[in-house]
């Protein structure tokens, strides 16, 4: 090989890249963002309890995966803020026993609405309509019952969580 050839073929190999980035380095997010606000998001539904779940599983995932600074509550020192609302949730059968007549499964879903605001209120993340579902079993022995819909609602918020920060970090 040439001296030509190996200079293109180096200048090649140093321009291309595979498209990953180190976790937690936004690709969408002002370079300015090092602390986000999320206070606890707001329930439009009636199940218990269910935006406490989203705020808990969104914080976590920012903390693990991410070098952004959280804070729980919308401060002056904070660069962003993200809100989010619960629209709906709901569980439905999703399959029925044949002996019985009496549901096997269930179908949890939530619908939420979510905003990333920087502190002069510029958008700088929305998505009004996320739509997550998750299934599970019910028991059909009641000697050995045990009430499955609570871990289902805490998978479907760490797939929630995940969905998002993913999404805000990498622009998808």
């Amino acid at each position: 090989m040439t001296r030509w050839g190996a200079a293109v073929a180096c200048l090649c190999l140093a321009t291309a890249s595979c498209g990953y980035h180190t976790a937690g380095h936004a690709g969408n997010l002002p370079q300015n963002v090092h602390t986000i606000a999320i206070p606890g998001f707001v329930s439009q539904s009636q199940t218990f309890r269910i935006e406490q779940l989203m705020t808990n599983a969104v914080v976590r995932e920012f903390n693990t995966r991410t070098q952004f600074h959280v804070i729980h509550e919308t401060r002056p020192e904070a660069d962003a803020v993200l809100r989010g609302t619960v629209l709906s949730a709901s569980a439905t059968p999703l399959a029925y026993d044949s002996r019985t007549g009496r549901a096997a499964s269930m179908l949890v879903t939530v619908s939420m609405q979510v905003t990333l605001t920087d502190r002069d209120g510029k958008v700088l993340f929305q998505n009004p309509s996320y739509l997550f579902h998750e299934q599970y079993e019910l028991s059909r022995d009641l000697p050995s019952f045990f009430e499955e819909d609570s871990p289902a609602v805490d998978r479907l918020s760490r797939d929630f969580a995940r969905t998002l920060v993913a999404s805000i970090l990498e622009a998808y």
